[in-house]
């Protein structure tokens, strides 16, 4: 079961947005991309509040999670989330891809 952790960044003047373009421009965005067992690793803008940026992040199972946590660019991350001065809400989902038919009907792809 796939592991999906939303985490919405925020922060004063910007500073949400500017780390998202910072992970971005520096390459861990694309360092956790290529990581075994990485997902999904993409940040959105809320409409509705400027001053935060979602993260959803999703990884194949705990154990990639887990060896995305012990790898040394977590140091880098974190470095830059105090940079920016950003907290976080953190929100865990476990996949199920099983959804029943009468949920499936108002999925329209």
């Amino acid at each position: 079961m796939a592991i999906t952790v939303n985490i919405y960044y925020g922060g004063q003047n910007g500073n949400a947005v500017k780390f998202a373009k910072e992970m971005i421009s520096s390459g861990l965005v694309q360092a956790i991309r290529n990581e075994n067992g990485n997902l999904r690793y993409e940040y959105f803008l809320p409409i509705d509040d400027s001053e935060s940026v979602l993260l959803i992040d999703s990884w194949q199972d705990q154990n990639a999670l887990d060896v995305h946590h012990g790898l040394p660019l977590m140091k880098q991350i974190v470095a830059l989330r105090e940079k920016y001065d950003l907290h976080m809400k953190v929100e865990r989902y476990v996949s199920d891809d099983s959804a029943p038919e009468r949920d499936r009907k108002f999925i329209r792809k």
